[in-house]
């Protein structure tokens, strides 16, 4: 079993939502299937966010269809946040 430190976990939190960003990036452009946001439901809370937040910040709305998918699998607090960014990209 790893176990990272906090300040190693901060590192680590952020590599691995930036490759979970490039990824979802992927399924946005349809290079792979929608089936990978299926394993996002039980990662970590803090990175799931911080990937929201990633998403937010690209102001992309390839990442809508996405999103849409995300938050009906998602639990309820995250579907929130997801609605939150999607309002962002909706207007």
């Amino acid at each position: 079993m790893l176990v990272y430190t906090d300040k190693g976990w901060e590192i680590e939190r952020e590599t691995f939502a930036q490759e979970l960003f490039e990824d979802l990036g992927k399924v946005a452009v349809g290079e792979i299937g929608f089936d990978f946001v299926d394993g996002l439901k039980d990662r970590n809370r803090g990175m799931i966010l911080l990937l929201l937040e990633k998403i937010k910040a690209s102001g992309d709305r390839r990442y809508l269809p996405v999103l849409e998918y995300w938050e009906t699998i998602d639990y309820k607090k995250v579907r929130q946040v997801i609605r939150d960014v999607m309002g962002e990209f909706i207007g």
